[in-house]
This record gives structure tokens, C-alpha cells and sequence, in this order.
């Protein structure tokens, strides 16, 4: 794909020369990691369709553009929304490379909406790990150093309705214990991306056993953690690392203590955490604008889908009839 220093010609003055390099790292950091890993690995698809059939891929004719998007759509692998992620990378190699975006054209709009109608956009959500489920998985956790940490972050991902990026990155400094729990600053997020900062609370939970504060003050206690990285990884014979754990680590320790349960690990992820803790807050009754502030949603739309999931069954007027 190409580099994002396309953004930021040589400049003529040697006065301003000294800063082209800070220059490439500010117009890098513009996108987030995984976004441009994920930009990187679609572009390289792209370009091995052109390389392939005989097409430039830049600059891309929109011809060509309408006929990748058909040619993934009829693979029948992927699903109308990553088609269309995967011409927002093709717009942004265009874009970088000061080119005009072949996505955008009137062809390719008309061909993807085809793609959307005729394939849907309906994504295979991954199930909410409600308190119920979760509890099945803490009864699967082990009483030792590793333990304590999968059960820290397993409620503390839940209570903080965290992101897999946001779990790994959070710090010590992050966190304060305070008489009604922990509050945690989030330092940069999805929803965040300039890094403005977004502080959450987390109460103490009902039972010890899932408290989220108590859990976690167990992990400090048991790692010794002083500073940095609050997740770790764990090792049986060189102890604790001092980096954070990689955020495919999360799903992976999910799915495998819900393989213990007795659960199909493969209906879980990452973001069961995250939905479970919106959807019981939904059924527990919890306005909208308390879930948004503490899963940090920006999309009202979004936020609905819990609570629709949440209260399907709480005030269903079928409960009134005489069946």
C-alpha cells in the first residue's frame, strides 16, 4: 500500500526539512494500528486481482474497482460490509498517492448497493457473555498466578465494557481505587482517537467472588505490578513479563474457558464482554444514556441493539395475551 508519506513531500525550504520526518510519523499515526494492517492486507488482495487478470490497480479504473467488489461477492466468503472495508483501503492507497478514489464513482456505488441488497449486511455478532455465563467461566479458572490474571480481566472487561485494544492498554497508572471502586482513565480509543481521555467507574461488585475491584486488587497483590502494563503475560518458568499481552490473547482465554464450561467456544469473543455487560445493563433496566457513558458508544444506533437484545422478553406484549 502506499506509505503515508505521500502526504508529505520533500519540503523546498532546508529550514523546514528538519521537521518532513515528524511530519511522516503524525500523517502514520493517523490511522490505528490495526486499521492499517488491515488496510495493508486488503490492498494486497486488490493488487493481486489486478496482477492476476491483467488490470493497473493504481491508478484503478472503477471498472476494474466494480469488478473485484463482484468477484468477492461471489467468492460467498465475506460479507457485504468487509467488501465495502476493503474499498475504503483501495480509496485510501488512491488517496495517499494523490489520485482520485475509483470506489467513489457512481459505477462502483451502484454495484456495491447491489452487493448489499442481494447478500445483506447483517454481521454474525458473537454472543453476549451475560453475569450468568461469565460466572460459568470463573468456576473454570484455576487459583494460581494466571488465574488471578484471567479473572481480573475478565471482569474488569465486562464492567468497563472495554474493547480488546482498550483491555491490553491499560496501565497502573490508569487506575485509582477509590472508596466506590476503581474509576479508570481511558487514555485513547476507538471513539477516541486524538487521545482526548475518558474516565469510567467501576463499582464493587455483589458477590467477592465477581467483584471486578476485588479481582483486581487480588492480581496486584499476587504480580507485584508497579508501574506500566496491568495485563501480562504469565509464564510458568520465566514468571511475569513486563509487556502487555498481545489483544488476540482475550478471545483466545475466552473461548477456551468456555470450552471448559461446556459452552461453544466458537459463539464467543472478545466482544461477548463488551456486549454482555450492555445487554444486562439493559435488562436491569439502565437508561440509554448510562450504557453509552460506560461502554462509550457514540452511536445511539448501536447502543439500541443491546438494549433491544436486552428487553425482548421485559414488558413483551405477548406476555398479556392468552397464550
Amino acid at each position: 500500500m502506499p506509505d503515508s508519506t505521500a502526504l508529505v513531500p520533500v519540503p523546498h525550504s532546508a529550514a523546514l526539512a528538519r521537521y518532513t520526518e515528524q511530519a511522516h510519523t503524525y500523517a502514520a499515526a493517523s490511522k490505528a494500528p490495526n486499521t492499517q494492517r488491515a488496510y495493508r492486507a486488503d490492498w494486497a488482495s486488490f493488487t493481486r486481482f489486478c496482477a492476476d487478470h491483467g488490470a493497473v490497480s493504481l491508478p484503478a479504473e472503477p471498472q476494474t474497482v466494480a469488478l473485484y467488489a463482484t468477484a468477492l461477492a461471489a467468492s460467498g466468503r465475506l460479507k457485504a460490509n468487509t467488501i465495502t472495508r476493503r474499498l475504503s483501503a483501495i480509496s485510501q492507497a488512491h488517496q495517499l498517492a494523490g489520485l482520485a478514489s475509483p470506489a467513489r464513482e457512481p459505477l462502483v456505488r451502484t454495484v456495491m448497493a447491489g452487493i448489499r441488497r442481494v447478500h445483506g449486511t447483517a454481521a454474525q455478532a458473537k454472543a453476549p457473555l451475560s453475569p450468568e455465563l461469565l460466572r460459568r467461566l470463573l468456576a473454570h479458572i484455576p487459583d494460581d498466578l494466571r488465574g488471578r490474571r484471567d479473572r481480573a480481566l475478565l471482569l474488569v472487561g465486562f464492567a468497563g465494557a472495554f474493547r480488546r485494544s482498550e483491555l491490553v492498554a491499560l496501565r497502573l497508572e490508569d487506575v485509582a481505587f477509590v472508596p466506590e471502586g476503581l474509576v479508570v482513565t481511558i487514555s485513547q480509543s476507538k471513539t477516541d482517537p486524538e487521545g482526548a481521555g475518558q474516565a469510567i467507574g467501576i463499582p464493587y461488585g455483589k458477590e467477592e467472588a465477581t467483584c471486578p475491584v476485588r479481582a483486581l486488587r487480588a492480581w496486584f497483590d499476587s504480580s507485584g505490578i508497579a508501574g506500566g502494563a496491568i495485563f501480562r503475560a504469565v509464564d510458568r518458568w520465566t514468571g511475569i513479563s513486563n509487556r502487555a499481552i498481545e489483544d488476540h490473547r482475550v478471545p483466545r482465554i475466552i473461548k477456551q474457558l468456555a470450552a471448559r464450561a461446556g459452552l461453544d467456544a466458537a459463539a464467543f469473543a472478545a466482544h461477548s464482554l463488551r456486549s454482555g455487560m450492555a445487554t444486562a445493563a439493559a435488562e436491569g433496566g439502565a437508561t440509554e444514556r448510562a450504557i453509552m457513558d460506560q461502554t462509550r458508544h457514540r452511536s445511539l444506533k448501536q447502543v439500541r441493539r443491546y438494549i433491544r437484545r436486552g428487553s425482548l422478553f421485559r414488558d413483551n406484549p405477548v406476555a398479556s395475551t392468552t397464550l
